[in-house]
């Protein structure tokens, strides 16, 4: 795939790094069987879109994965690590106070669309201290809630234990609510399989990442891989940064230094990625300075002494905190590293850095022979066609 069809142009760099938000915030209690924070399902990705009976196909949409929690007047959006989204989108809020249900918990996708394609740069953008850039974004640019799965009902029943066939014909009876809302979206879901090809052959112009297919027969696997795959349509993963290079001249940032967790909990070194230009160069010293001194890799370390290093020293490494999480292109992974320098992408504040393990990586083939038995908001009308929503 051409390197120009990645990505039309990749946010700041200095754009959205990490949560303000403390990773111990305390959520309120809601009193719902399902309480924040709550780990949501995860996809395993895979190289192809699984065929035969039993298989739910969805849009893969690029934005921040969150769950939306309601009783009574009191809303909480929780990220998928874990931490609170509800102050960067207020508008999400109201809109979710707004619906007739008072009781609810919803798993979905929070987007933001500009001229018919999904813009994650707006979404970075929310990441902000001050509460009245916040205020004055929400109003400018008002990001969406795309709704594809029911974890608790108005009656405040939980359906977790119940198999998504069921918990998706539950999902479209409780999408009336949603009616009131334009913020509010039932997402797109189908089970005929030449749907799930066109979006992955001709969504990227909308600006959807690929396919998740998701088992019709199996629970909420809270926390787990398994039940639900994800098709990309280009290499990507979620890494660490667990340190960095000075460049030989300028004293500038060189390179980052890429880590995944692997099965023993320690940081192990994986790549790098230097692919920046002289003003990102300059945007990334602020944000790596503060986080000088921490652990960095506690499994694997790069080559060349470790700790504390000259500036004139590029073969030196300087160790990192483990908080900063990145989305790096990559073409190939063997012996648990990337072979070739990695293509920064964004910065991905929605991602714990211990959810970013080896596994991710591994991209087998799909098992088509294990086959589970039975189904527009922000995609165009030909991607629609024969689709069952």
């Amino acid at each position: 795939m051409p390197r120009a069809s990645l990505r039309k142009s990749r946010p700041d760099v200095s754009s959205g790094t990490v949560l303000a938000d403390a990773p111990r915030y305390l959520f309120p209690r809601l009193h719902l069987p399902i309480e924040p924070s709550y780990p949501p399902a995860e996809a395993k990705p895979v190289k192809a879109i699984p065929t035969g009976t039993g298989w739910l196909y969805e849009p893969k949409w690029d934005g921040f994965r969150c769950l939306a929690f309601r009783n009574g007047r009191e809303v909480v959006l929780q990220s998928k690590a874990g931490q609170p989204l509800a102050r960067y989108f207020p508008e999400l809020v109201l809109a979710l106070q707004e619906l007739p249900a008072r009781k609810f918990v919803l798993d979905g996708e929070i987007i933001i669309r500009r001229n018919d394609v999904l813009d994650f740069d707006s979404l970075l953008q929310r990441i902000h201290p001050a509460a009245s850039r916040i205020k004055k974004l929400s109003l400018e640019i008002p990001a969406a809630y795309l709704v594809f799965d029911l974890l608790v009902t108005e009656k405040g029943t939980a359906l977790t234990a119940k198999p998504l066939s069921h918990r998706r014909m539950a999902l479209k009876e409780f999408a009336r609510n949603f009616k009131v809302s334009k913020r509010v979206v039932l997402s797109p879901a189908t089970t005929e399989f030449e749907s799930a090809q066109r979006w992955m052959k001709e969504g990227a112009a909308s600006g959807l990442d690929g396919v998740v297919a998701k088992r019709l027969d199996c629970e909420y696997t809270s926390g787990k891989r398994t039940g639900m795959v994800k098709i990309k349509r280009i290499r990507t993963a979620d890494c660490v940064v667990g340190g960095f290079r000075w460049a030989q001249q300028g004293g500038q940032v060189g390179s980052l230094l890429l880590g995944l967790f692997n099965e023993h909990g320690d940081l192990d070194h994986v790549g790098f990625s230097s692919s920046f230009s002289k003003d990102e160069r300059k945007k990334l010293k602020p944000i790596l300075k503060p986080l000088m001194g921490g652990p960095g890799f506690t499994g694997k370390a790069p080559g060349g002494p470790s700790r504390w290093t000259r500036a004139d020293r590029n073969n030196e490494w300087i160790p990192l905190e483990h908080r900063l999480v990145c989305e790096v292109h990559y073409d190939h992974f063997s012996g648990n590293r990337f072979r070739h320098g990695t293509k920064f992408l964004r910065w991905r504040p929605d991602k714990k850095p211990n959810q970013c393990t080896m596994d991710q990586l591994e991209t087998g083939a799909v098992d088509k022979s294990h086959a589970q038995s039975p189904l527009a908001f922000c995609l165009p009308a030909r991607l629609l066609k024969k689709t069952r929503i």
